[in-house]
C-alpha cells in the first residue's frame, strides 16, 4: 500500500490539471523574470512584458523537461503529496542554479582564480542556490496544489 494511502490520503490528477499546473509554474517563473527585469532598471512596459512572456515560456519548458521523469516516477510510487512536490522542486532548483553559478560544477572553462577565491565562489553559489531552492520548492507546492485533488 502506498504511504499516502495508508493515512487515508490519496491524490489524483488529470491531464488538464497537469497542463494547468505547468502553466501556473511557468507564469510564476515569468513573473519572477519580469520582477528581476524591473529591479535591473528596465522601465519600458514592452521590455517588462517581453520578460514576462519569455520567462513564462522558458520556465514552463524547463519544468516540463526537468521534472516530468522524476515526478512520473514519484507519482507511480504513490509519492504524490506536497512534501514530494516541494522536495523535487527544491532539488531541481538547487542543482540547476548551483551548476549555473559554478561553470557547470567546474566542468566548463572557469576564469583563473586562486583556491581561496574558488572556495568563496562555491560557498556563494551554494548559499544563493539554497535561496533559489526555497523558491522552486514553493513553485512545486503551488503546482502540486493546482494539479492534484485529494480522494478519500
Amino acid at each position: 500500500m502506498a504511504r499516502g494511502a495508508a493515512r487515508g490520503r490519496h491524490y489524483e490528477t488529470s491531464l488538464d490539471r497537469i497542463g494547468l499546473a505547468i502553466g501556473t509554474g511557468g507564469l510564476i517563473g515569468g513573473a519572477i523574470a519580469a520582477l528581476l527585469t524591473m529591479i535591473s532598471g528596465e522601465s519600458s512596459p514592452l521590455g517588462i512584458l517581453v520578460a514576462l512572456a519569455a520567462g513564462t515560456v522558458m520556465t514552463a519548458l524547463g519544468i516540463t523537461a526537468l521534472a516530468i521523469i522524476p515526478w512520473t516516477f514519484l507519482h507511480m510510487n504513490g509519492r504524490r503529496g506536497p512534501v514530494s512536490a516541494a522536495l523535487l522542486g527544491g532539488v531541481i532548483g538547487f542543482v540547476l542554479f548551483l551548476g549555473g553559478q559554478t561553470s557547470g560544477y567546474g566542468l566548463f572553462v572557469m576564469p583563473l582564480m586562486d583556491s581561496r577565491t574558488l572556495f568563496f565562489r562555491w560557498a556563494s553559489g551554494i548559499a544563493t542556490s539554497v535561496v533559489m531552492a526555497a523558491i522552486t520548492a514553493g513553485v512545486g507546492v503551488v503546482m502540486w496544489r493546482v494539479a492534484y485533488r485529494r480522494i478519500l
